[in-house]
């Protein structure tokens, strides 16, 4: 190729925000090359230039690039701890109103999961989600609600029955889910993080990060806790240097900013 893949990071970066400095080259460059390969194209700098002019090309490149690997209750042994410990501890120590943010929320799967485990302790109406992704398509695919099988498979069969509709082979989420979560884009590397927050859950995304990107969000997470909030990580995750940026480690998947003063 004419233009070597720095030129392309960079040209990437100017063109959308996302920095793929941030992720691992060997596996990510393969993607992008696998896809630019698809479109009939050799060099990035056409590939760059056919971004800049094609809205359903840039549409398809943001949307390979970014993971979207996602279902509901994925790991359900997480979601009953969070069901039987985690959200009593939080309504307990906060009180009802809390201020719940799924990062890198992908098609919704996870923050429409949290309205539905945070519903068997408090009123629809009591509910608020922020749930954001870089990634507008898969945003827009949230906001539908429409899923396969695959992706309900794990969901509670009482909480199936009473918030999805079977259409054919898909499944649609009820409206008075929908409601209770807020879809925003944001880019964990690039944007400001909002703050005062009691759960934070961030799940099986930055397994694809570099382990400098990974503390720098790890860092700006423990920031946007209030003291006695938790992060909620996937299973494949660990925060290593946890106690350095600033968290107590609760159990395998939670992580807590301790009050002030507190070990």
């Amino acid at each position: 190729m004419t233009y070597d893949y720095e030129y392309f990071k960079k040209a990437i970066y100017d063109l959308t925000s996302i920095d793929l400095n941030a992720y691992k080259e060997k596996q990510m460059k393969r993607r992008i090359d696998t896809l630019i390969n698809k479109n009939g194209i050799q060099e990035y700098d056409k590939y760059v230039q056919l971004l800049k002019t094609d809205k359903a090309r840039f549409e398809e490149f943001v949307n390979y690039l970014t993971i979207n690997v996602s279902e509901f209750y994925r790991n359900p042994d997480q979601w009953r701890l969070l069901d039987k410990e985690i959200i009593p501890e939080l309504i307990n120590r906060f009180g009802k109103n809390l201020k719940i943010w799924s990062a890198a929320c992908s098609t919704g799967d996870e923050p429409y999961s949290l309205v539905m485990a945070l519903s068997q302790h408090l009123p629809l109406n009591q509910i608020h989600i922020m749930a954001t992704d870089l990634d507008k398509q898969v945003i827009a695919k949230a906001k539908v609600g429409l899923y396969n099988e695959k992706s309900v498979a794990g969901i509670p069969d009482e909480l199936k029955k009473k918030y999805f509709t079977k259409v054919g082979p898909s499944y649609q989420i009820a409206k008075e889910i929908k409601d209770r979560v807020e879809f925003k884009e944001h880019n964990l590397l690039k944007d400001a993080y909002p703050v005062e927050y009691h759960l934070i859950v961030c799940r099986n995304v930055l397994i694809y990060f570099t382990e400098e990107a990974k503390e720098e969000i790890y860092r700006k997470f423990e920031k946007a806790l209030r003291p006695g909030g938790l992060l909620f990580i996937g299973s494949t995750e660990q925060i290593i240097n946890h106690k350095e940026i600033g968290l107590e480690r609760k159990n395998s998947f939670f992580y807590i900013k301790p009050f002030h003063g507190a070990v």
